[in-house]
């Protein structure tokens, strides 16, 4: 079972950036990104495959980076130019269940969580 351990959360002023890291302890073909914000459900921000091509959301598209190191087995998040519309507890997940195409759509790992606040 593979496990992941997110870290670099942090409070971040409006049109800043910020980089959120995911150490998993083994390798996983596909990795993602998710989030959850208070009162909401859980929302996709970016998966990653193992050739290390991505897809984002279109929320975050343009402005987070999603990126994987496959031989350290870790995936990052490169926020740029944050709104409050991204505060949100951001988890790190592997161990994909099932495949749409390339690319994991469900995934059986997830981390505990960092938070990410984002003020003006």
């Amino acid at each position: 079972q593979v496990q992941l351990v997110e870290s670099g959360g942090g409070s971040v002023q409006t049109g800043g950036s910020l980089e959120l890291s995911c150490q998993a302890s083994a390798y996983s073909a596909a990795m993602g990104w998710f989030r959850q914000a208070p009162g909401k459900e859980r929302e996709e921000v970016a998966i990653v495959n193992s050739a290390g091509r991505a897809i984002y959301s279109d929320s975050v598209k343009g402005r987070f980076i999603a990126s994987r190191n496959i031989v350290k087995n870790t995936l990052s998040l490169q926020m740029n130019r944050v709104t409050s519309e991204d505060t949100a507890m951001y988890y790190c997940a592997a161990t994909c269940r099932s495949y749409n195409g390339t690319f994991c759509r469900t995934f059986g790992t997830w981390g505990q969580g960092t938070q990410v606040t984002v003020s003006s």
